[in-house]
């Protein structure tokens, strides 16, 4: 009995290291943090772009304090609205989520057996996720001037998405080709670095890998420098196409031009004083 223990404790795997979670704890802390790096300094570069492509619409001059104070005075009202966006493309996600749910047990209550590995059940996925993709670039693209909002009216939550909608009507196909361009040039250097490379644990000791990452974040935040100043020249056309952008720039220059009184006293007459 004792030799039987004996066999049995020598043979038993306490040294055994326990199996490796499918999501390890370093990786799941680095995409955090990750997450958290890169969507802080995109709101604070949304700021700072947004406000320097503004104000240099009017010719004013940008400066670089100016421009990082805007970035961290932008930044919170920003990160509402960021919050307030996700939570309405989160709440679709669940309302559809619910329908499918409610959809299944309905058919089981029926009598009906569902097979998730069949092809019909793939079939109603790909319907649910065309629809959730479909609503969620309709919400892009009515709320396209959403940051530009935040930053030129000092809105934040919900009244820039509401501003941003009244906005673009009238213009959601150029908004819409906007989104689709530079979707795509996103897409496509992340794709084309992504797919390149392999085993990521190996790649990282090579200097071509590094490199690679290095020109495709590059590129990637060239494109996202593009896309604000494109966003803000755009929401300055829109304002002129609904006609709120001419008294603008009238109260913007009323400092530059002199008002002639005149007999008529009906039509006014500006005329510019030119200082030498």
């Amino acid at each position: 009995m004792v030799n039987h223990l004996s066999s049995l404790l020598i043979n038993y795997p306490f040294h055994q290291e326990p199996p490796n979670p499918v999501f390890p704890i370093k990786t799941l802390i680095f995409t955090f943090v990750y997450i958290t790096f890169t969507s802080i300094f995109s709101l604070l570069a949304a700021g700072s772009i947004t406000y320097s492509v503004f104000h240099g619409f009017y010719g004013r001059p940008v400066k670089l304090l100016s421009t990082i104070k805007s970035a961290f005075t932008s930044f919170f009202r920003l990160l509402s609205t960021t919050l307030v966006s996700e939570l309405i493309i989160s709440g679709v996600l669940l309302v559809l989520g619910l329908i499918l749910f409610l959809l299944v047990k309905a058919t089981q209550f029926i009598g009906f057996q569902v097979d998730f590995s069949s092809p019909y059940f793939t079939s109603l996925l790909v319907v649910f996720l065309i629809i959730f993709v479909s609503i969620a670039f309709y919400f892009s693209v009515n709320w396209v001037f959403a940051h530009v909002v935040v930053v030129t009216e000092s809105s934040w939550g919900l009244e820039p998405l509401k501003r941003s909608q009244s906005l673009v009507k009238g213009l959601k196909g150029v908004a819409f080709s906007m989104l689709v361009f530079f979707g795509f040039l996103n897409w496509f250097f992340t794709w084309s670095t992504t797919s390149r490379w392999g085993d990521t644990d190996r790649e990282w000791k090579s200097w071509q890998f590094v490199l690679s990452i290095v020109s495709t974040s590059t590129m990637l935040m060239l494109i996202m420098l593009y896309n604000l100043a494109a966003s803000t020249v755009f929401y300055m056309y829109s304002k002129a196409i609904h006609g709120e952008l001419a008294a603008e720039i009238a109260q913007e220059f009323a400092a530059e031009y002199v008002s002639l009184p005149f007999d008529d006293g009906k039509v006014p007459h500006v005329v510019s004083v030119v200082y030498g």
